[in-house]
């Protein structure tokens, strides 16, 4: 009998890598690693099979979302790696819930998330945030608008939202959606809509390159953030609610948070 192993990065590069993430897949018949929910952009896949002292197949996000991974590891212990903590991101729960119909083992290796982390570096209190929202490329035919809803009803609730942007890895080249593009797409909603939910004058925070050693931490307005140089990717997003007075300095003193 084998088994799938879901095993969590962390933030970053492949020093983020557990103990216990390295000795699964050294065991492992195969190892996998898919870039399309998350990207370590500290590493490369040359870079983790120095760490693991074996070969490392990237997987398509169409290989992901087929069978394959559980029809393989009907008779094989396969390991996926993935950014950040594996089972934040809806395919890899998916992949629980069809090893558990085929009746394959599924476990997990839990690492750090970017759930915790852009709260933690913005020193926001965890319990003050509503439900998560994932922007994406606007396109023809695709360009929805239920993230602003979103974070409509949080705000109206005092609640900040975490707002994860899109991630297009499977792409030549690769495409990863900048806070800015973020901001820009809410405003141009806000700015149909006329609700106030998003306006140039509300409050956003950003984390750029979270589990690097020196990550970008911003809050400001949406006018002033929406042009500004937040460097590479990986950024993520946070729509403010109401602020607790030991949230606003730590913005203050973390992030630059300038209030009148």
């Amino acid at each position: 009998m084998g088994r799938l192993v879901l095993v969590g990065c962390g933030l970053w590069d492949e020093r983020d890598l557990s103990l216990r993430g390295v000795e699964e897949a050294k065991a492992a018949d195969v190892v996998y690693l898919e870039a399309y929910t998350s990207v370590l952009m500290g590493a490369s896949p040359e870079r983790l099979e120095r760490v693991l002292g074996r070969p490392v197949a990237r997987l398509r996000r169409e290989d992901v979302e087929s069978d394959r991974l559980v029809r393989e590891a009907a008779t094989k212990t396969v390991v996926l790696l993935t950014a950040g903590d594996p089972l934040t991101a809806t395919t890899h729960q998916t992949l629980r819930l069809e090893c558990a119909k085929a009746g394959v083992a599924c476990d997990v290796v839990h690492a750090a998330s970017i759930r915790t982390a852009v709260s933690g570096l913005l020193g926001l209190q965890e319990y003050k945030f509503g439900r998560t929202a994932t922007l994406v490329f606007p396109e023809a035919r695709y360009a929805p608008e239920s993230p602003y809803d979103i974070v409509a009803e949080n705000r109206a609730r005092g609640l900040h939202t975490l707002l994860l942007l899109d991630i297009r890895g499977d792409e030549t080249p690769p495409r990863y959606m900048t806070a800015n593009e973020g901001m820009r797409f809410l405003l141009d909603v806000g700015r149909r809509r006329g609700d106030g939910a998003v306006t140039a004058e509300s409050l956003f925070a950003v984390v750029a390159r979270a589990g690097s050693a020196r990550p970008v931490l911003r809050a400001g307005t949406a006018a002033a953030l929406a042009t500004e140089d937040l460097g590479p990717p990986l950024h993520a997003l946070v729509a403010l609610g109401e602020l607790h007075f030991a949230e606003r300095e730590a913005l203050e003193t973390f992030a630059g948070l300038r209030l009148a």
